[in-house]
C-alpha cells in the first residue's frame, strides 16, 4: 500500500530560523489544511482539542520547498538505443533532496515516450504527495500533444503549464525555423492568457554555435512578451551564458542546470553561474536553477554518437545551493532562484515563499545543508533526516540511504 497519501492534522513548527526567502529570524509556524495558518515570534497557546503536533526545529534554517522546474518524471535518455532509456525517478529521490514541486517534461525521446505517459506520471506523483506539473511537447516539432495542439493541451489538461523542452542549437533538434518557433510560442502564450497558466516555451539549448540567436530574432520580429521564451541549460557554455544574461535584461527568465562540470571545461557550474548572474546586475528575479533529474546527461563525439553519459539527480539542486553559499553568497540572495523565482515564472501563486496563506511546502536544513525535515502541504515526508513516506514501489530498506 502507498504510504505517501496526505494525512490530516495540524502542526506547530517551533524555533525555526525562517528564510522566506528574506530572513525573518526565529519564528513559530502553525500548519493546517495544507497551508501556513499563522506565523509569529512567540508560540501560541493552542487548545488541546486541536491535537496539534509540536515539532521543535531547534533553530534550523527553514526555507520554502525547492521547485525543480526541469525533471524527466518518466525518465529520459534513449540517445544510444532503447537500453539507455533512463527509469523514472521514485518519490524519495525528490523529497530526500528537499524538492517539494516538480515540472515534468519529455526530451530527446518524445516518440516512445508521450504526453499521455507524462501526464500519468504527474498524476502518480500527486497521488504520492508531491506537487507536480508538466509541459506538453518535447525536443521536436510538431510537438507531441494529447488534444492535437499546444493551445488545447494547456487550456484543457490541468497539469500542463506550457510546452517544452523544445530543442534549439542542438544536433538532436528538429532544426526549427523562426516562423515555427513563433507559431509555437503564440500557441503557448494565448493558452496562458486563457487559463492564467504560465504559457511559456521551455527551450533546451544545445552546445551549437547559433546559441540563442533564434530567441533574439523572435524578440525582435514579434510582439510576444519576452517571458514566453524560457531557455534552459544556458550555463553549458560560457559564451552561451553571456548571451543568456542579455536576454534576462530584455525580459526572459533563464534557467541554469545543476549538472557536473569538469575542471577546465567550457561551462559554468550552477553555483558559479548563479553567483556570476547575481553579480552581473541582471534582474535577480529572472534566474532559476533546475536539476534535469531523471534525464540522461550524454556527451557526444564529433560524429554525434554518444561516448558517455550520466543521469541527472534532484539532489543536485540542494548541492548547488550549498555550493553557492560556500562561495559567500547570502542564503536570502541565492534562495529565490530555487524557490520564489520559479514559482513566479510558472504562476504558482502559493509556492516558493513562507508567509501566512502560502502552501506549507517547507524544508528545514541541518548544519551541513542537508534536508533534515521536509513538509509538503504540511505533511511530513522527511523527519530528523529519516524518510517517512515512500513511493508505491519503494521500500525503506532499499532507499533509506539514498539522497
Amino acid at each position: 500500500m502507498n504510504d505517501a497519501a496526505p494525512q490530516a492534522g495540524m502542526r506547530l513548527l517551533r524555533n525555526a530560523e525562517v528564510y522566506a526567502p528574506q530572513p525573518l529570524g526565529r519564528q513559530q509556524l502553525l500548519l493546517g489544511g495544507g497551508r501556513i495558518l499563522w506565523m509569529g515570534a512567540d508560540a501560541p497557546a493552542l487548545p488541546a482539542q486541536l491535537q496539534a503536533e509540536s515539532i521543535d526545529l531547534q533553530g534550523r534554517r527553514l526555507i520554502p520547498g525547492l521547485i525543480d522546474g526541469h525533471v524527466h518524471v518518466t525518465g529520459g535518455g534513449g540517445e544510444a538505443g532503447f537500453r539507455t532509456r533512463v527509469p523514472a525517478p521514485m518519490l524519495s529521490r525528490y523529497t530526500r533532496a528537499g524538492v517539494t514541486s516538480v515540472v515534468g517534461l519529455l526530451g530527446t525521446d518524445d516518440l516512445a515516450r508521450s504526453t499521455r505517459e507524462l501526464v500519468a506520471a504527474i498524476y502518480a506523483l500527486r497521488e504520492e504527495g508531491l506537487n507536480a506539473w508538466g509541459y506538453c511537447g518535447g525536443y521536436h516539432l510538431p510537438p507531441t500533444t494529447l488534444t492535437g495542439s499546444v493551445r488545447g493541451d494547456v487550456a484543457f489538461i490541468e497539469p500542463l503549464l506550457g510546452v517544452g523542452e523544445v530543442a534549439i542549437s542542438d544536433h538532436r533538434s528538429s532544426q526549427p525555423t523562426l516562423d515555427e518557433l513563433l507559431r509555437l510560442a503564440s500557441e503557448a502564450h494565448v493558452a496562458g492568457l486563457m487559463t492564467g497558466k504560465a504559457g511559456i516555451v521551455h527551450l533546451h539549448l544545445g552546445d551549437g554555435a547559433r546559441g540563442l540567436e533564434l530567441v533574439r530574432q523572435a524578440l525582435e520580429r514579434s510582439e510576444l512578451p519576452a517571458r514566453v521564451f524560457n531557455p534552459t541549460h544556458v550555463n553549458r557554455r560560457k559564451a552561451l551564458f553571456e548571451e543568456a544574461l542579455e536576454l534576462a535584461r530584455r525580459g526572459c527568465w533563464i534557467d541554469l542546470t545543476a549538472f557536473p562540470v569538469e575542471e577546465g571545461e567550457d561551462a559554468w557550474s550552477a553555483d558559479e553561474a548563479l553567483q556570476r548572474y547575481l553579480d552581473s546586475g541582471a534582474p535577480p528575479e529572472r534566474v532559476t536553477v533546475s536539476s534535469d533529474a531523471g534525464g540522461c546527461l550524454p556527451c557526444f563525439d564529433a560524429h554525434g554518437r554518444v561516448c558517455g553519459m550520466d543521469v541527472g539527480e534532484s539532489g543536485a539542486l540542494l548541492d548547488s545551493l550549498n555550493a553557492v553559499l560556500a562561495r559567500g553568497v547570502a542564503l536570502e540572495r541565492a534562495l529565490p532562484a530555487y524557490t520564489l523565482n520559479p514559482a513566479r515564472l510558472l504562476r504558482l501563486d502559493r509556492k516558493g515563499r513562507i508567509e501566512v496563506g502560502a502552501d506549507a511546502d517547507l524544508v528545514a536544513l541541518d548544519a551541513a545543508g542537508a534536508a533534515h525535515d521536509v513538509f509538503i502541504g504540511g505533511t511530513a515526508h522527511v523527519r530528523d533526516g529519516a524518510l517517512l513516506r515512500h513511493g508505491q514501489f519503494e521500500t525503506p530498506s532499499r532507499h533509506s540511504d539514498q539522497v
